[in-house]
C-alpha cells in the first residue's frame, strides 16, 4: 500500500522534469517529507486548459488533496479510505474505473514510507502475548536519486451545499494505485534488512518509468484494456530501501531529517 511518502521537490525542479507547460505559482507548496491522507500533493496531468479556446491538452502541475472521492458520491468523509487503488482491480470498482480511462495523473515524490514488523515483536504474537507491535520504517526510493513518479487518479466532486462561485465549491482529488511489490532483490538493501520490497510490505505504489509518462497521461487513451497494459510493474532492481527513525510515524513530526539513513533498525525493531 502507500499511506505516506516524501515529496520535497519544488515545482521548478518537477516542472523540467515532466515538460510541464502550466503551472499557478500561487499554488505552490512546501517541501513535505511526511505527506498523509488528506494533505494536499502535487500532480502531473494533461488536460485542456479552462475557459482556452485551444482544445489540446496541456501538461499541468496541480495541486490535489490525497484521498479521492468520486464524483457521485453525496459526501466527501470517504476520501481519507480511498487512498490507494489496486492495479488489479482499478478498471471494474465502481469508484475509480472512471477516473482510470479519462483522469489520470503522476504523483511525484522522492519515495515512499513502508512500516515492518521487528523480527522479536512478531514471535511475541506468535506466542499470544499481548505487546502492541512496534514496527520499523523504512524509507523506498530510486536507487539512483531520480524521482518516484507514481500512478494515480483523480477526480472532481461538486459540494452541492455551497454556490458555483464558491472556492471550496469544487474538489479535485486523487489516488495512487497499487501493485504487487516486487520479490526481486533490492538494487541496494541494509545489511540486516529487507532483501525484496516483498519482505516489507506486500503491496507498493506504482511507479511508472519515464518511457510510460506520456501513455499514461494521454486522455485520449480510454480503451480500458489498453491502459491495462501500462499497470505492469517496473524493471526489477531500480528501488533501494533503507530504515529510518521511528519519528516518521508520528504525522505531526516533517523535515529532510526523517530521511536519514539509519545504520540499522531502531532497537526493538530488528527486522
Amino acid at each position: 500500500m502507500c499511506g505516506r511518502y516524501s515529496a520535497s521537490r519544488r515545482p521548478e525542479d518537477l516542472a523540467g522534469i515532466f515538460e510541464i507547460e502550466k503551472w499557478e505559482p500561487e499554488e505552490t507548496l512546501a517541501p513535505d517529507y511526511n505527506v498523509a491522507p488528506t494533505k494536499e500533493v502535487y500532480a502531473v496531468l494533461d488536460r485542456p486548459l479552462k475557459d482556452a479556446d485551444d482544445p489540446r491538452p496541456v501538461r499541468q502541475l496541480r495541486t490535489l488533496k490525497w484521498g479521492l472521492v468520486p464524483s457521485w458520491s453525496k459526501t466527501p468523509e470517504g476520501g481519507a479510505r480511498m487512498i490507494n487503488a489496486r492495479a488489479e482491480t482499478v478498471h471494474e470498482k465502481p469508484s475509480y474505473r472512471r477516473a482510470f480511462t479519462s483522469r489520470r495523473c503522476i504523483l511525484p515524490a522522492d519515495g515512499y514510507y513502508e512500516w515492518v514488523t521487528g523480527s522479536q515483536e512478531r514471535e511475541l504474537e506468535v506466542e499470544g502475548r499481548k505487546k502492541r507491535p512496534r514496527k520499523q520504517p523504512y524509507f523506498v526510493t530510486p536507487a539512483d536519486g531520480s524521482v518516484f513518479a507514481m500512478a494515480g487518479l483523480y477526480e472532481f466532486w461538486r459540494d452541492k451545499t455551497l454556490p458555483d462561485d464558491h472556492p471550496q465549491a469544487w474538489w479535485v482529488t486523487c489516488s495512487v494505485i497499487t501493485t504487487e511489490a516486487e520479490q526481486s532483490p533490492l538494487a541496494v538493501s541494509p545489511a540486516d534488512g529487507p532483501r525484496a520490497l516483498a519482505e516489507i510490505h506486500p503491496r507498493m505504489p506504482l511507479m511508472l518509468t519515464p518511457d510510460r509518462w506520456d501513455a499514461w497521461l494521454d486522455p485520449s487513451r480510454t480503451d480500458a484494456d489498453d491502459l491495462r497494459e501500462l499497470l505492469a510493474p517496473p524493471p526489477a532492481g531500480l528501488m533501494r530501501a533503507y530504515p529510518v527513525a521511528t519519528a516518521v510515524s508520528n504525522v505531526r513530526n516533517n523535515g529532510p531529517e526523517l530521511l536519514k539513513e539509519l545504520e540499522g533498525p531502531e532497537e526493538g525493531t530488528l527486522f
